[in-house]
């Protein structure tokens, strides 16, 4: 989203001089002079922005946002595309789920997509949940093909998957899941899901609420 007025209204300025689409006249004036933290925006804002706050990133990856923003934009990320920004990212050991909410988070911020939305144009939805399961038995309700078709009631195929950490799961609409694993200790795990190539604001908000109810059925299922 726009980080502010000024920004929306020289983005439409230029849209007027150029006939440039609102993206790209957007990214443009991005490129010329990203704005900086110092700017009227603090760290709640960055939060709020992002769509995540600043005390769950920092527990998560150290940092804050204004240090993440601070960082990225010394590294010219507001030019590149989300993999090498996720590629910066990466780099400082954050784990695959995390690179990944840095990464949307600061192109948010900086404007370069709207909250849901995609680089691409498509969007995107979110939804995590602990459940008080070991590892394993989590796993295997979304692996096994029959205690799946008990709680997420959608055709979907599994793509691919790495036992105990991620799984891909591709509906039969042209969208799909990408599903993370992490234990949480012995007898605690959670679920990350990232739902992609969805049609629009109403459809990831939609398929979040979705994600919600799976989640609901799946732990009466597994408890």
């Amino acid at each position: 989203m726009p980080i502010n007025k000024d920004l929306k209204r020289l983005v439409r300025d230029r849209m007027k001089k150029t006939g440039e689409s609102y993206t790209t006249a957007r990214l443009q004036l991005l490129r010329k002079k990203p704005v900086s933290v110092a700017s009227g925006f603090s760290r709640t804002d960055f939060g709020r922005i992002a769509g995540l706050s600043d005390a769950s990133l920092k527990k998560a990856t150290g940092c804050t946002w204004e240090r993440w923003v601070k960082t990225l934009d010394k590294a010219g990320a507001v030019e590149k595309s989300h993999r090498d920004i996720a590629a910066i990212v990466s780099k400082f050991g954050t784990p695959s789920w995390w690179t990944q909410m840095v990464t949307v988070g600061y192109e948010r911020i900086r404007g370069l997509r709207d909250k849901g939305q995609q680089r691409g144009g498509g969007y995107r939805t979110s939804k995590s949940r602990t459940f008080d399961v070991p590892l394993a038995r989590l796993y295997g309700a979304f692996a096994d093909t029959r205690t799946r078709l008990r709680w997420l009631d959608a055709k979907v195929t599994v793509t691919s998957s790495t036992p105990n950490k991620r799984m891909r799961l591709a509906w039969d609409d042209g969208t799909f899941a990408i599903a993370g694993f992490y234990a949480k200790g012995p007898s605690k795990s959670m679920v990350a899901v990232e739902h992609d190539k969805l049609a629009g604001k109403t459809a990831a908000d939609a398929m979040k609420k979705a994600w919600g109810a799976y989640f609901d059925r799946l732990a009466d299922l597994v408890s």
